[in-house]
């Protein structure tokens, strides 16, 4: 039924109004027509026609033998009539079942046929819907890209608009002068932050005119006029303002830090000035300059003189050398002042003004200083005098730079045109002191003050006194390299014979050396000079050779000696008490000192003790030849030696003792070489031991009478002095 219905659905037009059977029959008709059943096909060839082909034949026939069910025949040897036959008669019988089944079903089939014919034209109405809708959706798109065009267009001329607008309302807003703007300008004071705002917004509409007028826009001549006199009126204030300020800075006693910073606080006026009126800025820029460089002027010229009236009176002179002595000038080193005790030589507290607290500590009241009478040093007036210098000038380089708006060279150039005179007077007031001045120490302070200004200015970045600083050296580098050799001449040519009595005791000459270098070399430790060393190192070869010659003049070994070794201790306690214990002159006085102390050491042992330090030698060096032997025939000498230093060694060395601490004025330095003298006696002593206890010597009886040697040593440690 299946395959019925199939073939139903499949087949021809079929009249849906006739009876079922006739409709049923002519299907089968189709049926047989068109059926698939197997056959040879033998109706598809119509041998009467005309068209007929013996080719065509031979296709079917070759064809038709490929069929499943006549390769079979053929293989069984069926005969194909019958076969034929049967064929035929089975699908009659199919046939009529077949009509049979149609017809039983013939209701069934109209039925599902009239479905069909209703679903199909269920179909085309919904066909027709879909196309109504197809062809509406198609409109729609067509409706949404137009839209989509005009919105984007419309975008476009609303940003175009928009970009319109900005321009035009920020040049209507820069072209309109409001009223409150016109009103401050005119009638407020130029100290209210109202005018100072309104001079912003006013210089902002100037620059925009200008702007227009490049363009040649033609509202710009509807505000020119305004806005010029708006423009003169507020230069006409501000020139005013400023040049008041100015003149306050000429009262008396004026604190003119106040008014400047009060312009600093207004520092948009001299901008405003310089970009719309050149020629006043101008006005009140020169005026500036000559009104601050006569304050200045003024000021530290007054200030400099008042500070040289509390100045020390006594001075040093051309005379006041290291190599003078002191029976050829009265009062100066022999009366020093009660007031000022310290030498030249000397640098005593002086140094102290180089520590930070004092360098950049407050500077000198004149008029306080003499109500107190009190007097200073010419470097702490140099300082006071340059740390307000130092002071005043950074601020008024930063001023300048921040008011007027100058950097680099033209900065510079604006300082040099109003402190330039004030640095000149300082230049020449420099120039005329350090001419006439001897006082080595004093300059040497005042360069290394200058050194220390200039690290100021640096760690600032203030370059504006880098000039100064280096010409103001300029005048004291030479000066104190003069003064220093004038000092090392003065020692070359010195007769000793000129400086009174003979005395053991440390001579003044280097006494003030050993002060003077002492200073110099602490002071030079912070900012290290090779040209100071190198002087330094002049004048001590020139100190050594002094005392040689010095020495010389005395007649006994023993007393030259003594005046080296004081001497050399002077120089070395002076040194280390401010010099470090690595300087070059601290070693070299440290080496002579010891080679003098070691050469009086053998001088103070040889009296008592000389006879024994001599066989000492004498037998270590025939100990070393081998040749010892040669010393056997000196019994009564041995014996001399041994019992000699039994009975006298107490008494020689207590006499030893009392005349070296006689000798030197150094207490410790006397206890020193004591010790070192008994230390030596001793080491004298166990080698006279050793030499008797060769076997050359064994058998000299007086070897009993030797001191033990363990025993004088605690013998010799009780005349050991002790501090």
């Amino acid at each position: 039924m299946a395959e019925v219905a199939a073939a139903g659905g499949a087949g021809p037009d079929v009249n849906t109004t006739g009876n079922p059977t006739e409709m049923a029959m002519a299907y089968l008709q189709d049926e047989k027509t068109d059926g698939d059943i197997p056959d040879i096909n033998l109706g598809e060839l119509d041998l009467t026609t005309d068209e007929f082909i013996l080719d065509e034949v031979d296709i079917h026939i070759q064809a038709n033998l490929e069929d499943d069910l006549v390769k079979e025949a053929l293989k069984t040897g069926v005969d194909l009539r019958q076969y034929s036959k049967q064929v035929e008669s089975e699908l009659q019988r199919i046939e009529q079942a077949s009509i049979k089944d149609y017809i039983k079903e013939s209701q069934n089939i109209a039925l599902l046929h009239n479905q069909i014919t209703a679903c199909d034209s269920i179909l085309e109405r919904m066909e027709g819907m879909l196309s109504g809708f197809q062809c509406d959706l198609s409109s729609i798109s067509s409706e949404i890209q137009t839209l989509q065009q005009q919105s984007v267009s419309m975008n476009v001329r609303l940003k175009n608009r928009q970009a319109v607008r900005s321009h035009l309302s920020q040049l209507v807003d820069e072209l309109v002068v409001p009223g409150a703007m016109i009103s401050t300008i005119l009638d407020s004071p130029v100290t209210e932050q109202g005018f100072l705002e309104q001079l912003h917004e006013l210089n902002n509409k100037i620059n925009f005119a200008k702007e227009l007028s490049f363009r040649e826009t033609l509202a710009c001549s509807d505000i020119q006029d305004i806005v010029d006199r708006l423009k003169l009126k507020a230069v006409s204030k501000i020139r005013e303002f400023i040049l008041q300020k100015i003149y306050s800075f000429r009262k008396p006693m004026t604190n003119y830090q106040i008014p400047q910073n009060t312009l600093l606080k207004y520092r948009f006026f001299y901008q405003f000035l310089l970009a719309n009126e050149r020629t006043v800025a101008k006005e009140i820029r020169d005026e500036y300059v000559d009104t601050m460089s006569k304050i200045y002027y003024s000021y530290f010229k007054s200030y400099s003189g008042r500070l040289l009236k509390v100045q020390y009176e006594e001075v040093a002179d051309k005379d006041d050398l290291m190599g003078v002595e002191d029976t050829a000038k009265k009062g100066f080193f022999s009366k020093p002042s009660l007031k000022s005790r310290n030498t030249i030589f000397t640098v005593g507290q002086r140094g102290a003004i180089l520590s930070p607290a004092e360098l950049e500590g407050p500077i000198l009241v004149p008029h306080t200083a003499q109500r107190g009478d009190s007097r200073y040093p010419y470097e702490t007036l140099f300082r006071s005098q340059h740390y307000a210098l130092l002071d005043n000038g950074c601020r008024e380089f930063l001023f300048l730079s921040d008011f007027f708006m100058v950097t680099g060279n033209s900065a510079l150039d604006l300082f040099n045109s109003i402190m330039g005179k004030t640095l000149s007077m300082f230049l020449k007031s420099m120039s005329t002191y350090v001419s006439d001045c001897y006082d080595s120490i004093a300059v040497f302070l005042c360069i290394h003050i200058v050194l220390r200004f200039r690290a100021i200015t640096v760690k600032r970045t203030i370059p504006a006194l880098d000039k100064y600083w280096e010409a103001v050296l300029e005048l004291l580098w030479p000066r104190f390299e003069l003064i220093l050799e004038m000092n090392i001449h003065s020692i070359r040519n010195t007769d000793p014979q000129k400086l009174g009595v003979l005395d053991t005791r440390p001579h003044y000459i280097t006494r003030r050396y050993a002060e003077f270098s002492s200073a110099i070399v602490s002071i030079n430790q912070t900012f290290t000079n090779e040209k100071t060393h190198t002087l330094l190192g002049q004048l001590q070869v020139e100190v050594e050779n002094f005392v040689l010659k010095m020495a010389a003049e005395f007649p006994s070994r023993r007393d030259q000696l003594i005046f080296l070794i004081n001497n050399y201790d002077m120089m070395l306690s002076v040194l280390m008490e401010r010099a470090a214990d690595d300087s070059k002159e601290v070693e070299g006085f440290q080496q002579l000192l010891l080679a003098r102390t070691q050469e009086f050491i053998e001088e103070i042992l040889s009296p008592p003790f000389g006879g024994m330090i001599a066989f000492v030698k004498e037998a270590e060096a025939l100990m070393e030849k081998g040749q010892l032997d040669r010393l056997k025939n000196d019994e009564a000498r041995i014996t001399q030696l041994i019992r000699g230093f039994s009975s006298s060694w107490k008494q020689s060395v207590e006499a030893m003792s009392q005349d070296v601490m006689r000798s030197f004025t150094n207490f410790k330095n006397g206890t020193s070489i004591i010790q070192g003298a008994l230390t030596q006696l001793i080491q004298y002593y166990h080698g006279f031991h050793k030499v008797l206890n060769q076997p050359s010597f064994r058998s000299l009886a007086v070897r009993s009478e030797l001191i033990n040697l363990h025993h004088l040593m605690v013998e010799v440690k009780k005349h050991k002095p002790n501090f």
